[in-house]
């Protein structure tokens, strides 16, 4: 009845993107003082646990169930209602339980708010953040995946999206800055990562886990699953080496931050091209976000917006540069569910990749300041100078270094 190669692919793919939200947990912790590595972990690991219950309750029937004026979709399997362990998913060849299809998608849910909280750092409460994490999946990811990859508006449009571009990193990444921008900078300045180490550890956490992300998206295995998987790390090696040499030349220093973080934009920005362009078009994707990106964050830093962890430099950016790279570069003589990017005579449809992914980057941003707005009349957003200084103590009654010990 199903394909066993196919399901155990998936299920694979599945462990790999959620092993993606305790790599984004070092990552971001490695990033910020040892007295505040526990405040931004816990964001990442308490979606894993909130966007679960979520998904379960509604999530998976709003994204995946009817249509509702093409832009969400209903209840009708609201707490799995309706759902069969011997329900299938995909084509006669291609046939998956649909329960592994939903484990996969909810995986999606859990990271994308959880990239966001680099933003927040050493400034959100905890019971701010847990509004924040229902309102923005109920009203931002759900609808956008709906839209994108349930059958919505933008997929009748034309649009597309392989494995997030739009869905995951562009609307994260603007959230983040409004984010930014409401929540003003941080009163306490810190001297720089506590630990790059574990940075490294979670950029290899992230890397690893975004093959299950890219190829796990074409949701079997063909010659395009190859293909994403191939373009993935093509696209964040060119990128991270792109980083470094721009690191050496300017900063006069081949920074390991700088190696790790172009990594990371370039697989952020490979990800809605993945499995619709050549392995050249990935170089070619691969080199601009590590320029593109390396210099918005530049520009980010001049302009003292205080992104402590560049969610909008690298995801913001990176996501919307990969899917206007995809109406650029998109083939369909490399995927035939593709369509021709600009370069291949297809102007309608890098047209559409524009529109699409500034629609989505505007409303993700304005979503997300009127939201935090909101929850700061339920409850303050911000810290306390006094809390500021010691998160994890002060939030959580938890050190994460014992001193002397």
């Amino acid at each position: 009845m199903f394909d066993t190669g196919n399901t155990g692919f998936m299920l694979v793919a599945t462990s790999l993107v959620m092993l993606m939200t305790p790599g984004l947990a070092f990552f971001y912790g490695g990033l910020v003082g040892r007295k505040n590595v526990l405040s931004i972990m816990i964001q990442s690991f308490v979606s894993m646990g909130v966007t679960t219950v979520l998904w379960f309750a509604v999530g998976y029937s709003l994204c995946f169930s009817g249509d509702i004026g093409g832009i969400v979709g209903n209840l009708d399997h609201a707490f799995m209602q309706g759902v069969s362990v011997t329900d299938v998913f995909g084509s006669e060849t291609h046939r998956i339980p649909l329960m592994v299809f939903i484990a996969y998608q909810m995986m999606f849910a859990i990271i994308t708010p959880a990239l966001i909280t680099g933003a927040f750092t050493n400034r959100v409460t905890f019971k701010a953040y847990l509004i924040f994490l229902v309102v923005w999946l109920l009203f931002v990811y759900f609808p956008f995946v709906h839209m994108v990859w349930g059958g919505g508006l933008l997929a009748q449009w034309g649009v597309l999206d392989f494995a997030g571009g739009i869905v995951v990193h562009a609307t994260a990444g603007m959230a983040a800055l409004a984010a930014v921008f409401f929540v003003g900078k941080r009163r306490v300045e810190e001297q720089g990562p506590h630990s790059i180490p574990l940075v490294a550890l979670g950029t290899g956490l992230l890397w690893f886990g975004w093959y299950g992300f890219n190829a796990g998206s074409e949701l079997r295995v063909d010659e395009i699953t190859a293909l994403a998987f191939l373009n993935t790390d093509i696209a964040a090696s060119f990128a991270g080496v792109t980083w470094l040499i721009l690191a050496w030349t300017i900063e006069k220093k081949p920074k390991f931050v700088g190696l790790l973080t172009g990594a990371v934009a370039g697989l952020a920005t490979i990800t809605p091209a993945a499995g619709f362009v050549s392995t050249s078009s990935a170089v070619i994707i691969g080199i601009s976000s590590g320029v593109i990106c390396y210099f918005a964050v530049s520009m980010k830093n001049r302009l003292k917006w205080d992104d402590a962890l560049d969610v909008w430099g690298v995801h913001g950016v990176g996501g919307i540069l990969g899917t206007i790279c995809l109406g650029l570069f998109g083939s369909t003589a490399i995927n035939a569910a593709g369509a021709d990017g600009l370069l291949f005579g297809g102007a309608g449809f890098f047209f559409k990749q524009v529109f699409a992914v500034l629609g989505a980057s505007a409303y993700a941003f304005l979503f997300t300041y009127g939201a935090l707005k909101l929850i700061n009349f339920i409850t303050p957003v911000r810290t306390s100078d006094s809390e500021e200084s010691s998160l994890d103590e002060s939030l959580h009654g938890e050190v994460a270094y014992v001193e002397g010990v």
